[in-house]
């Protein structure tokens, strides 16, 4: 029995540190511009393709996946991360998320189920982001893509934006974004819901976040 009492003591102590450090990761993350900041890609494993019969799941998941994840890299004017997050250091890496959208199996893709598009809990995230074959340290940026939605003319996507440990691959902070997607062809529709989110942070989550989080 004492020896019970003395893990179940010894785990509570471990948690709580885990749960200081992480707060003090991110109150330093929201009070030091100069911190660096790897962004690790979009995460398309739990992406639910929903209401979209006709969609060729193969060509999504063996081109435009990795399309979209590229666009988002190589135009950061439109896709501004370093501004969205206050950070004047910021790089990009997107080979472990490369391996893991690699594994999605197309046929797992389409669905005709609406609640689909809102079926992922905090934890689901962090199941997907122990997922990730990382050999990094610091904090990186990951946005996990949850549902894009045809309803009727329009089209919605919802997405988690995801800080991280990466060296322990801890979620630090997590959010989820709804956005209405826009534009021509596939890749720039469903962009466009990246490009919104950060949109989003820049202008005002960033903001909620640092309040919350920085104090």
């Amino acid at each position: 029995m004492k020896r019970i009492l003395q893990f179940t003591a010894s785990l509570a102590i471990l948690l709580t540190l885990s749960t200081t450090l992480a707060a003090q990761t991110l109150k330093e993350f929201f009070n030091n511009t100069d911190l660096h900041l790897t962004y690790l890609g979009i995460d398309y494993t739990k992406n639910k393709l929903i209401n979209n019969s006709e969609a060729n799941t193969y060509d999504i998941k063996n081109k435009l996946y990795q399309g979209i994840n590229e666009l988002v890299v190589n135009e950061p004017r439109n896709y501004d991360i370093s501004a969205a997050f206050r950070k004047t250091n910021v790089s990009k890496d997107l080979s472990a998320m490369k391996t893991k959208n690699d594994r999605i199996n197309a046929d797992d893709i389409p669905s005709m189920d609406g609640s689909d598009f809102s079926r992922l809990k905090e934890a689901d995230i962090a199941a997907a982001v122990r997922e990730l074959s990382l050999n990094k340290t610091g904090i990186g940026l990951v946005f996990v893509m949850e549902g894009m939605k045809h309803e009727g003319k329009k089209h919605y996507g919802a997405v988690w934006a995801t800080l991280i440990d990466m060296k322990s691959k801890k979620v630090l902070m997590t959010e989820r974004f709804e956005m209405e997607a826009a534009g021509a062809g596939f890749r720039n529709m469903w962009a466009s819901v990246i490009k919104k989110t950060l949109n989003a942070i820049e202008k005002k989550k960033y903001k909620e976040w640092k309040e919350k989080y920085g104090i």
